[in-house]
């Protein structure tokens, strides 16, 4: 774990143009009603990159009947994992409740089956699949949490899996693909676990 993992983003460091009005209400909503929420993943990932995201993810604190009654345009959706879409014309912004540490209901292949328990921001942190796509940011603030070391993996343009490699892939066997993707899109090299 990083010896500071929330950190102050200087504007040099994340182009704001490139953030969704749409993501910035959301969060702005959320937070006005008493919830965290931070735009988290891929979106965050491409920020730190300088590329375009095609789309934003928002994790909060706040439960997804919470989120639902926010939002006028919102849907919740989903079996295994409930999360809320919340619809501005043709763009979606995808909410989610943080995730518990807690062991999930698996088939006995290690396969997910039902993830409906909620948690902290840091237990959500430990269920994401790799550290460049568990970095949390508040564009209201500048803040970035980095729990898991996914700003020095960016730098050293590297590919990690959080937690053990074999037990996460038995959890989701499309993470190897969503790997092989990853790594091809954003030049990056595998971690060697």
């Amino acid at each position: 774990m990083p010896d500071t993992p929330e950190q102050i983003i200087e504007p040099s460091q994340i182009d704001d143009s490139l953030i969704s009005l749409n993501a910035r209400k959301v969060i702005r909503r959320l937070k006005e009603s008493g919830f965290q929420a931070y735009l988290v993943g891929g979106g965050v990932r491409d920020l730190l990159l300088g590329l375009t995201p095609k789309d934003f993810d928002i994790a909060t604190n706040a439960l997804p009947e919470e989120v639902d009654e926010l939002f006028r345009n919102s849907r919740v959706i989903g079996r295994r994992f409930r999360i809320v879409h919340v619809r501005f014309g043709r763009e979606i912004i995808e909410v989610a409740t943080f995730r518990a540490a807690a062991r999930p209901e698996q088939a006995d292949s290690g396969l997910i089956l039902s993830d409906n328990e909620y948690g902290s921001l840091k237990e959500d942190v430990e269920r994401r699949d790799f550290t460049v796509n568990a970095l949390y940011y508040d564009p209201e603030d500048n803040v970035l949490h980095d729990e898991v070391g996914g700003l020095k993996d960016l730098k050293d343009r590297r590919l990690r899996l959080l937690g053990d490699p074999e037990s996460r892939y038995r959890e989701d066997p499309v993470r190897m693909l969503r790997a092989i993707r990853f790594a091809a899109k954003l030049d990056f090299d595998f971690d060697p676990a």
